[in-house]
C-alpha cells in the first residue's frame, strides 16, 4: 500500500508529501454489572497522507491537507483522494516555512507487559482489576467499557523521514451507582500506558465512595471565599494553562508574551514554585519529530517554548514535537495533613475548564467536601470561579502521587481564597 500512495503522489506530480501508517490492534471489553457484555477484536490499519503545496505569489506560501487511505481504496480512489487534497492545500496556505528535518533510524519497540503480553490477557487483568474494589452493598459499578490497543505506527516524507516505532494503552470508562437515599451515577474515564492494575482498583474504589458520599451530599453550600483543594483528573486541566502559554502557536499568534527566562509564576511567591516537564510517550510525534523529555518550568521560570514544526519554525526555535503528557515535580505535604486546615475539597465538576487565555477555572460542583471546624460535610450544588494568575503564588501540592498516560505528579492540589457560588 505504501509504494501504491507514493507511485500515485508521484504520478499527480506532488513532490511534497507525508505518510503516517497505523496499524492497530485491540481487545474491546463490554460490560453490564459484572457480567460480559459484548468483546470484540479489532485489526486495522490505515494511513494518513499530508500533502504540501507551495504558493506562486509574491510572498512564499505554504499550504498543506490530510486524507485518509485504506487498504481497500483502489488506484482509481486513492487518485481522486489525493488530487482532491492537493487541490484543497491551496485554500490552506500560511507563509512559508521548512518541513521537519529528515530521520532515518531502526525502529523503536516498546517492551512491557501492556506491549508484549496477548491484549486479551492484559484486557481481564484490568478488568479484573475494575472489578476487584466492587463489593459494597450501597453501591456498584453499572457499566465498563475497557480497550487495551496495541499500535504500530511508521512515519516516511518526502524530505527523507522513515521512522518506525510500536506503543500500547489501556482505557476505558465506568459508570458507578448508588441508588439511595438519592439514586445518583457517576461517570469516570482512565488511561494508563502501562498494566497499571493496582491504580485502576484505587481509582475504582474512589469513586465508589463518591458516589456514596454524593447520594448523601446536602445542598447547603454557602457563597463566599474558600481555600479549595483539586484532585485527581483536576489537577492537570489547571497545569495545562502553563503547558499552553508556552506553546509555539501560542507565541506565535501573539496570545502570549512568555519568553524563555521569565518568571511566570509571578514575582512573589508563597507556596511551592513550579517544576513541570513535558514527557516524550512516544520516540516520534506525528510528523517524525524525535521526542525527549523537555523541561518546561524549573521553580517558576519558563525554561522552553515547544510545538509542532510549523510553529516553531515560524518562531526561529529547534521543533520539539507535540507533547501528551506532563510531569509535575512538586508536592511536599501529604494529602490528609493538606485536609486538616478549613477548606473546600472538590473532586466532582459537572464539566471543569480552564481558559488558556484569561488565567481563569471553574465549573458547577457535583460532589465536595467542606471541611470545618474537625468536621467533613459532603456537600453538592454551586460553581467554583477562580483566577491562577491571582492564586499561583501560593500553590500548595500533595507529596501523594498519581498517573494516567497523561499526566504523573500530584494527587491534589490546593489554592487559597477561590470565590464560591452557593446557596
Amino acid at each position: 500500500m505504501l509504494n501504491r500512495i507514493k507511485n500515485t503522489l508521484n504520478t499527480l506530480g506532488i513532490s511534497r508529501w507525508r505518510i503516517n501508517e497505523t496499524k492497530e490492534e485491540s481487545a474491546e471489553l463490554f460490560f453490564v454489572r459484572k457480567a460480559l457484555d459484548m468483546r470484540r477484536i479489532k485489526d486495522v490499519c490505515k494511513y494518513s497522507v499530508t500533502v504540501y503545496r507551495d504558493g506562486e505569489g509574491e510572498k512564499p506560501t505554504r499550504g498543506a491537507t490530510s486524507v485518509t487511505l485504506l487498504d481497500s481504496m483502489s488506484d482509481e480512489v486513492l487518485t481522486d483522494k489525493l488530487k482532491g487534497a492537493y487541490f484543497a492545500a491551496q485554500f490552506a496556505a500560511n507563509p512559508y516555512y521548512d518541513l521537519p528535518d529528515p530521520v532515518s533510524a531502526p525502529a523503536v519497540c516498546k517492551t512491557g507487559a501492556l506491549a508484549e503480553a496477548p491484549l486479551t490477557e492484559s484486557a481481564w487483568k484490568m478488568a479484573d482489576a475494575l472489578f476487584a474494589p466492587d463489593t459494597r452493598e450501597d453501591a456498584f459499578i453499572n457499566s465498563a467499557e475497557i480497550f487495551v490497543t496495541r499500535l504500530s505506527r511508521r512515519i516516511l516524507s518526502s524530505c527523507g523521514t522513515d521512522v518506525s516505532y510500536t506503543d500500547a494503552k489501556a482505557e476505558g470508562e465506568f459508570v458507578v451507582q448508588c441508588p439511595a437515599p438519592e439514586d445518583v451515577e457517576m461517570h469516570h474515564t482512565f488511561s494508563y500506558g502501562e498494566l497499571e492494575t493496582e491504580a485502576l482498583s484505587a481509582k475504582v474504589a474512589e469513586a465508589l465512595s463518591f458516589v456514596c458520599d454524593r447520594a448523601n451530599a446536602q445542598r447547603t453550600l454557602k457563597s463566599g471565599s474558600y481555600d479549595v483543594i483539586l484532585s485527581g483528573n483536576n489537577v492537570p486541566t489547571v497545569l495545562s494553562y502553563y503547558v499552553s502559554r508556552s506553546s509555539a502557536s501560542m507565541l506565535y499568534s501573539r496570545y502570549s508574551s512568555w519568553q524563555v527566562g521569565d518568571n511566570v509564576q509571578g514575582g512573589e511567591v508563597n507556596g511551592e514554585r513550579l517544576d513541570l516537564t513535558l514527557c516524550a510517550t512516544v520516540p516520534y510525534d506525528g510528523e517524525g519529530i524525535p521526542m525527549k523529555d523537555l523541561s518546561l518550568l524549573t521553580d517558576g521560570t519558563l525554561q522552553a517554548v515547544h510545538g509542532p514544526n510549523r510553529f516553531c519554525r515560524y518562531l526561529g526555535v529547534k521543533p520539539t514535537g507535540s507533547y501528551s503528557k506532563v510531569i509535575c515535580g512538586n508536592g511536599t505535604l501529604p494529602f490528609e495533613k493538606m485536609k486538616n486546615t478549613p477548606c473546600l475539597w472538590v473532586v466532582a465538576f459537572s464539566d471543569f475548564q480552564m481558559d488558556d487565555f484569561s488565567g481563569r477555572f471553574g465549573g458547577e460542583i457535583r460532589l465536595a467536601y467542606l471541611i470545618e471546624d474537625g468536621k467533613v460535610t459532603p456537600v453538592t450544588g454551586g460553581s467554583v470561579n477562580g483566577s491562577l494568575l491571582e492564586s499561583q503564588k501560593d500553590l500548595q501540592f500533595s507529596s501523594d502521587r498519581y498517573v494516567t498516560s497523561r499526566y504523573e505528579g500530584p494527587y491534589a492540589l490546593k489554592l487559597k481564597n477561590i470565590s464560591v457560588a452557593g446557596i
